[in-house]
């Protein structure tokens, strides 16, 4: 275990897989303590038992994000058991992808649940955390599908240009009180989240990246790691990563 994150605690939503669970291994693995957030129970509470074998600390807390109190009790909870709250990575998400006209409009609902609302409130409630301790970092987990759209990906395209913009307005609003924003946009991640949509959807995205090795969930965890750690006069505050085989 390194010493880059010692002393610290970082709150993690969408830890239950992918993104989310190689972020917290490799946060942990460099000191820090971590809460975990997310809806599958057993998943988080097997990951902290694993990080606690390994000498490291960490909390599991099942929390639905988009569910404003949950995301709230997340950040407060999250504070209260780890004593402070110094980096809040908004990774949960979901990606239901396919054309707009005769859409089941209840993915999208899922998706702006997800995508926006949990990245609102769990940023809303740790922002008062930060500020009073004069210091702190959000990082807001987007995609590439934040800086282009494209047909039969509508609604994902707009909760993902959506945080992008969100978190332009809270960097510079966030700038006096210390506190930090970065917004990580994947290309193609090889995690479950293409593994949620239908078959025929399933069977179009397989032919658009047919040749392209996706990343790793480590690799973006990477770069978050990379994004935290900078010292306190660095802000890195956009990191685009892309499989190199992926031209779009």
């Amino acid at each position: 275990m390194s010493e880059a994150l010692q002393g610290r605690v970082i709150a993690i939503t969408g830890a239950s897989s992918g993104i989310g669970e190689a972020t917290a291994l490799a946060c942990a693995k460099a000191g820090a303590a971590v809460a975990l957030a997310a809806r599958r129970e057993d998943r988080i509470e097997a990951l902290a038992e694993r990080i606690s074998g390994e000498g490291g600390r960490a909390i599991a807390l099942q929390t639905d994000v988009g569910e404003e109190d949950q995301a709230r009790a997340f950040i407060a909870r999250a504070k209260e058991e780890l004593g402070r709250l110094d980096v809040l990575v908004n990774n949960a998400g979901v990606m239901l992808l396919g054309p707009i006209e005769q859409a089941d409009t209840e993915e999208w609902r899922r998706m702006v649940h997800a995508n926006v609302f949990g990245v609102l409130y769990c940023t809303h409630a740790a922002l008062p955390v930060m500020r009073e301790q004069g210091a702190g970092h959000i990082v807001n987990v987007s995609s590439v599908a934040g800086r282009f759209a494209r047909a039969g990906s509508g609604v994902y395209n707009l909760t993902k240009f959506g945080v992008g913009a969100f978190s332009e307005a809270l960097r510079q609003e966030a700038v006096p009180h210390g506190i930090r924003v970065t917004v990580i946009e994947p290309g193609a991640v090889a995690t479950e989240l293409p593994g949620h949509n239908r078959p025929e959807v399933i069977a179009v995205m397989r032919k658009a990246f047919e040749g392209v090795t996706p990343l790793a969930s480590e690799d973006i965890a990477s770069a978050i790691l990379y994004a935290i750690s900078q010292p306190p006069n660095v802000s890195i505050n956009e990191v685009l990563v892309r499989p190199s085989g992926q031209a779009r």
